[in-house]
């Protein structure tokens, strides 16, 4: 067996070039696109969810120039945030939140016998309206993130949804597929934190190739 030693870079533009030489180069999909799926498959190591994988015509560009404009980020958990480089996100104005922690959260979801997650869904309406709201882990987030965007109270620029689990994850995912905001998501009960963080960091790195683009002369 040959242990190639590479450099931080290089393991991942050496990762790329063998998802590509399994995938092809997204086959069918832009250019773009291939870069979310691409980026989703490197960090899971799981090449299959090109089968699962769904996304919006209009989300790749509704992402960025969220991003280019300085949204927010609301992500449902604290890994979701530990997975997003903040450097990149910095570089592009953009600032992120996350109130799954916040006593606040947790007093009102025991009082209103809920999740967390939802209180802190609740709580995020205000960051959300052209927004990026990314979901990895809580189905009930997601869940209640879509209800609100029934009732025409909020709505995000694009919805990352995620979650993982066996209960109402890929009840929550399909719901996503049939209302109209550019979304990202996988269908069945894989997901997870580290998956949406993906989705932002590809995005995030198309929206740094746009901004240098669009400086340099």
């Amino acid at each position: 067996m040959l242990i190639q030693s590479l450099a931080p870079h290089e393991i991942e533009q050496e990762s790329f070039r063998r998802i590509e030489a399994i995938l092809g180069k997204g086959n069918d999909l832009p250019p773009d696109v291939w870069s979310v799926l691409r980026r989703m498959i490197h960090t899971s190591g799981d090449q299959s969810i090109r089968e699962d994988f769904r996304i919006h015509p209009a989300a790749v560009r509704a992402g960025v120039d969220a991003l280019l404009g300085g949204c927010t980020v609301s992500v449902d958990t604290r890994m979701l945030l530990a997975g997003i480089s903040t450097g990149r996100l910095g570089r592009l104005g953009v600032s992120t939140v996350c109130l799954i922690d916040d006593p606040e959260i947790a007093k009102r979801a025991k009082e209103a016998g809920t999740t967390r997650a939802v209180q802190a869904m609740d709580a995020s309406l205000p960051f959300l309206d052209g927004g990026i709201a990314a979901i990895g882990n809580a189905p009930t987030a997601l869940l209640r993130l879509l209800d609100h965007m029934k009732k025409g109270r909020v709505r995000p620029a694009l919805v990352i949804g995620v979650p993982v689990g066996f209960v109402n994850a890929a009840e929550s995912k399909e719901m996503l597929l049939a209302q109209t905001c550019p979304f990202v998501t996988i269908l069945g009960t894989r997901g997870g934190s580290a998956l949406a963080a993906s989705v932002v960091n590809a995005l995030a790195e198309l929206a740094l190739s746009d901004m240098k683009g669009l400086l340099d002369p």
